[in-house]
């Protein structure tokens, strides 16, 4: 029986098999791996996107009324701020190059009028403005000492950034009312929550000192809840596991 053992494990045959064999094994755990990748993506990043924070409301800007008191164009707003902060477990020092929001993909009923805004670093008492040189197609916070939302700086330790997503030129809203209350304009003028609904889709790197590049796709709902009869709804979004990372350089 051994001697037999010994004549089938010297064969050429034998040796081929194990061979294929152990290729067999050896591409199954890398294809598992990879699998695994692909639904959990990267599991000790040096930064983490931790919380979205979603304010959704309305605004009117005023428009020269010729036969009635008020005339206003109507905007419905979307504040994002997306937290990124240093990951506890990692255990190598690292730091903030820069953030980057870019691949802005908008689905909705008003999709040619909806704009994405930068925050506006000359008016010291808001964070954004309907200019047309804060209209982006991408965002960069670059890193530094300390972070500085409105002149797009996140610390090197990790930070908050923010854009805006604008519903503009919703409709337009006449009236001679004595008084007009703007977080009403949208019930006013009959527009519905679902007329206002957009699917936004948009890639997230963090991109450290030493080179590393981190990328995620990030899909939102917006506005968040009963806009149009709360006036202004916010949200924070803890939940973040859907939202994968990969490595895009080391």
């Amino acid at each position: 029986m051994i001697d037999k053992l010994k004549r089938l494990t010297s064969t050429k045959s034998f040796h081929l098999c194990m061979i294929i064999v152990i290729i067999a094994v050896i591409l199954f755990i890398v294809g598992m791996l990879i699998l695994r990748y692909n639904v959990e993506g990267e599991t000790n990043m040096p930064f983490e996107l931790t919380k979205i924070t979603i304010v959704s409301s309305q605004e009117g800007a005023d428009k020269t009324a010729t036969d009635t008191r008020w005339a206003f164009d109507i905007y419905q707003t979307n504040d994002i701020y997306l937290y990124i902060d240093k990951n506890a477990q990692y255990e190598k020092q690292e730091t903030i190059q820069s953030i980057k929001i870019a691949h802005f993909n908008i689905e909705s009923q008003n999709k040619e009028n909806i704009k994405i805004y930068k925050p506006d670093a000359e008016d010291q008492n808001t964070i954004f403005r309907y200019k047309d040189e804060n209209i982006v197609d991408s965002i960069e916070y670059i890193s530094d000492v300390k972070s500085d939302l409105k002149n797009m700086k996140i610390s090197n330790q990790g930070g908050i950034v923010a854009f805006r997503c604008a519903n503009n030129n919703i409709a337009e809203y006449k009236s001679n009312d004595e008084e007009i209350e703007h977080m009403q304009l949208l019930k006013k003028a009959g527009i519905t929550n679902e007329q206002l609904k957009i699917k936004l889709n948009f890639d997230l790197r963090i991109i450290t000192q030493s080179g590393k590049e981190y990328k995620a796709n990030v899909e939102l709902q917006l506005p968040e809840g009963n806009v149009v009869d709360e006036g202004t709804t916010s949200i924070e979004i803890t939940d973040l596991d859907n939202i994968i990372f990969k490595r895009e350089k080391n």
